[in-house]
């Protein structure tokens, strides 16, 4: 047997010797001796790679389970003295105030007492999901391993970050800061009011001729909900106010988000299908609240065609994981799902980032303990462990990942950055062994010169790669590196069966700055004429095809996948500050979906394979002859896609909310043992004729009767309005507060046909006295950027059915002051709020929503659905608000049910940095005569 101090001195050969290759990056081959140069550069890269190691080796089960980086930052800041031999090392970690990180909580299942131990470290929680089984939460780095101990948790990572694909300037001023962005939005909306916009001309709809297909088949979205996810919807008040969107957008509640991309989503799907209605949700509350919000906007909101411009870096190339899974399963449900393909680039216009391909071990061992180095040059007759990334990737994440299972890896793959100098500058070392992802991730540093990815297989076999710079390049060194570079970046859910991943193409000025310098120009679009065939693709745009290994639940399923799917115009203006005009395949991906609203609309009960089907065969071909993997089967095109699916102008004739007049006293009201002669609108906001309109009125309520049962309408023309009476009995044993449920079932002549709609009625006179029920506890904390949020309980008595009901924040004496103790709701910075309002049966509605921006405090503020200004439309100069405002959604959708019981009041701060308190809030609910 060897004995221990041989083997220390083999492994010392080793880490001083063929691990030093590895800063060299080429190498002779193994027959060879080793270069005799740079001994310096390879003393350093190797020890440092060793001290990683070292780490590493001495993992405690609780740190296994924790994402690298984090470990290797916790033991920093116990004892920075052991990273002295790792002068340039970053981990990427970022420590907010108070030592706290943002982490993703990986669990088998997430329970109540796994959100309470979170919550006793001192954390807050950002989101939870149950159906990803993750916990969201800012704690305290020093409270990571008692957490990742736990039994019920799988894994606890650095909270997985993710990018939209707006294509911008790296050299533009950062990003405004959130008092900044509201400053900026209050100054616009006020404009906006005082002098509206004209409208804008858009560039998308012109270039893909969606205006001349409009008015040609008469087809404007009608019947069809458009739904988006992106950042945030901070500036939707003022799109609304300038006219650029319509009133009643649907955001799934709590789910507003921050950041304005899907503002300028929304303007795009609105430009393109101006008759659709339209619903919003955020992606970045992680990715298990992203795959929520997906399913939830099918269906919890209905929506029938949904975009996203999000890509989770831990979205795996090889697997479909709980987003893939999301996409597919609404699109299982006859949704269709647009994605953007990505900005990170392409092998045919030399800007990709990327390279895949199975592991070749080069021979050179690395490190103190083990692991060898990949072998990036295919060539036999030489070695690169070194993968050069160009001058202008710094500040871009770089993602690993190889084909094994999720949450099953048993092979161990690490990833390192080095730069010219032979410093580790950044690294990824993450366990796995059994139970983790196939996945580790860095950052590199702002400057980017020298820098070099190598890959190292710690442990395990040898696996099918996939390295991504993203949004940086590859690209041959000063030194004398090669670059390798392969196709196939476009990645994740945009590459799921279900999606419809887009390309981009300019629909009319080039971008206009350089990708990297010394680039060829950007290419131009159409405008003011439609696509044709002589049209370029963005040269950034990402390139496929996608390799997949594994079914969704893991088992071996090999398959490669078009992607992308189709094109789209970017470059296309909006009223969004910073997204005018508005580049990248975030721009694409909306106007694709819309276009897919337009075909709908046009032939209603088409399924989603047949629209995408008709999307792709009336593609026009702009790059390689045939489908190729830039662009697809090529860029779409309005007019061409309605004409092969023969699409027409469809009536959508609906009933609205019926008028009452009592035969017995001429009142409004429904009273027990009276008829009442109940008035039925249809309307019909369609974009044809309803030819033939007849409305069949009924009811589930046991004892009221209604004649006739149906009434013959005749045509109801576009945008007309027909009306006709029923008479509605009451029996005399009807207790007043009772609601009369009336279902309106309109047929017509069109494939809309038939709509229903339900309606309520409440038997007796509402009364014109109101009761007031207050919040009597004291005062609560909002936790600072906490999904949780507080909630109060208002208990409500004595009312049985209630007839209108009004919310009050109350307060004694109105300040703005920060801190001050006589509001309703202090707290800095109104506009970073949701208050949600529940009833004892359930129901709940949204009474605001991010209103108010850098405004303080809420006193003496009634919210009444028959107030004449929305809240949405405050401004911080307004504050403290103050006075009587209509709320985000209506508070009359609970009163469906009796009133009395525990109503529930919870605020949600839902951004970082500010605070206050909740102390006295109120009900006023009227009953009945």
């Amino acid at each position: 047997m060897r004995s221990p101090k041989l083997r220390f001195r083999r492994n010392a050969l080793l880490a001083a010797g063929a691990a030093a290759l590895l800063a060299l990056g080429v190498v002779s081959p193994a027959s060879a001796d080793p270069p005799k140069a740079a001994k310096g550069i390879e003393a350093n890269t190797a020890a440092q790679i060793a001290a990683l190691q070292d780490i590493k080796k001495s993992l405690s089960g609780a740190e296994s389970k924790m994402d690298s980086a984090l470990v290797v930052e916790q033991r920093r800041r116990v004892n920075a003295g052991t990273f002295k031999k790792l002068p340039a090392l970053q981990t990427g970690v970022k420590v907010h105030s108070g030592n706290t990180v943002l982490v993703d909580i990986r669990a088998h299942k997430v329970t109540d007492e796994l959100v309470d131990a979170v919550l006793a470290t001192g954390g807050g929680v950002r989101s939870v999901s149950t159906e990803g089984a993750t916990v969201r939460a800012q704690v305290p780095l020093d409270s990571l391993a008692k957490l990742s101990a736990r039994d019920d948790v799988r894994r606890v990572e650095t909270a997985v970050e993710a990018k939209t694909f707006h294509k911008q300037d790296r050299k533009a001023d950062p990003a405004p800061s959130k008092e900044d962005k509201a400053k900026e939005i209050e100054a616009r909306t006020r404009e906006a009011l005082i002098a509206p916009q004209a409208i804008r001309t858009g560039e998308g709809d012109r270039a893909h001729a969606a205006d001349t297909a409009r008015d040609d088949f008469r087809v404007t979205g009608t019947g069809v909900k458009l739904c988006a996810l992106s950042d945030g919807v901070d500036s939707i008040a003022l799109s609304q106010t300038a006219g650029e969107l319509p009133a009643g957008v649907e955001i799934l509640p709590g789910q507003e988000g921050s950041g304005n991309e899907g503002t300028a989503m929304l303007e795009i799907l609105h430009d393109i299908a101006p008759n659709a209605s339209l619903g919003f949700a955020t992606a970045f509350n992680g990715d298990a609240s992203f795959a929520d919000n997906i399913r939830g906007l099918r269906f919890r909101l209905g929506c029938d065609v949904i975009v996203d411009d999000v890509l989770y870096f831990n979205e795996s190339p090889f697997q479909d994981g709980v987003i893939a899974r999301a996409v597919d399963a609404v699109t299982a449900d006859g949704a269709l799902f647009f994605s953007s393909a990505g900005n990170e680039g392409n092998v045919a216009d030399g800007t990709s980032g990327h390279w895949e391909g199975r592991f070749v071990d080069s021979g050179v061992g690395v490190g103190k303990f083990a692991g060898s180095a990949h072998d990036f040059n295919p060539s036999p007759d030489s070695k690169q462990v070194f993968n050069p990334l160009s001058e202008s990737s710094g500040n871009v994440p770089v993602t690993l990942f190889w084909s094994d299972p999720l949450t099953s890896s048993f092979n161990d793959y690490d990833l390192y950055l080095a730069n010219a100098q032979g410093n580790v500058v950044a690294f990824s070392q993450s366990v796995q062994d059994g139970t983790q992802d196939p996945y580790e991730r860095l950052d590199t540093p702002a400057t980017a010169f020298g820098l070099r990815l190598a890959v190292v297989k710690f442990r395990g076999e040898d696996k099918y790669l996939s390295l991504s710079a993203l949004g940086g390049r590859f690209k041959d060194s000063a030194d004398g590196l090669k670059k390798f570079a392969t196709s196939g970046v476009t990645r994740g859910h945009s590459a799921a069966k279900g999606a419809i991943s887009v390309a981009a193409a300019p629909a009319n000025n080039p971008l206009p700055f350089d990708l990297e310098p010394g680039d060829p120009a950007n290419p131009r679009g159409p405008f003011p004429n439609a696509y044709d065939g002589t049209q370029a693709p963005e040269r950034f745009t990402s390139d496929g095809p996608r390799r997949v290994f594994f079914a969704p639940d893991g088992t071996p399923s090999e398959e490669v996948r078009q992607k992308p799917d189709l094109t789209a115009a970017d470059g296309v203006q909006t009223s969004v500050a910073g997204f005018n005009p508005f580049f990248g395949t975030s721009a694409s991906a909306p106007n694709a979906a819309a276009i897919a609203g337009l075909v709908l609309s046009g032939n209603p009960g088409l399924s989603p394979a047949e629209v995408r089907e008709a999307m792709t065969a009336t593609a026009i071909d702009i790059a390689e002859t045939g489908v190729d993997n830039r662009t697809g089967a090529g860029v779409v095109r309005a007019d061409l896609v309605l004409a092969y699916t023969g699409a027409s102008p469809q009536p959508l004739a609906k009933a609205a909310k019926p008028s009452v007049v009592n035969d017995s006293d001429g009142s409004q009201y429904l009273k027990p043992g009276t008829t009442a002669t109940v008035t039925v609108p249809v309307v019909n906001s369609g974009d044809g004729t309803a030819s033939s309109t007849s409305l069949v009125l009924t009811t589930p309520t046991a004892g009221v009767t209604i004649a006739p049962r149906s009434k013959y309408y005749g045509n109801v023309e576009v945008g007309q309005t027909v009306t006709n009476t029923f008479k509605v009995s009451v029996p005399a044993t009807a207790t007043v507060g009772t609601a009369v449920k009336l279902d309106a079932r309109v047929t017509f002549a069109g494939s809309t046909s038939p709509t229903t709609s339900a309606f309520t009625l409440t038997v007796g006179e509402p009364s014109r006295d109101s009761k007031t029920f207050a919040y009597g506890g004291p005062v609560v904390a909002i936790p600072d950027n906490s999904a949780l949020g507080v909630t109060v309980e208002i208990p409500v008595s004595d009312v049985g059915r209630g007839s209108r009901i009004a919310l009050s924040i109350d307060g004694d004496t109105c300040s703005s002051t920060t801190g001050a103790t006589t509001v309703g709701i202090d707290h800095t910075f109104v506009g970073d709020l949701v208050g949600t309002l529940t009833s004892p049966s359930g129901a709940t509605a949204t009474v605001f929503q991010r209103n108010g921006a850098g405004g303080n405090n809420l006193c003496q503020v009634v919210f009444d659905d028959s107030a004449e200004r929305p809240f949405s439309s405050v401004t911080s100069a307004l504050a403290p608000f103050t006075g009587t405002w209509r709320p985000t959604t209506p508070l009359s959708a609970l009163l469906t049910e009796p009133v009395d019981g525990t109503w529930t009041f919870k605020v949600v701060d839902a951004a970082s940095s500010d605070r206050g308190s909740l102390r006295s809030v109120s009900l006023k609910i009227n009953g009945y005569v």
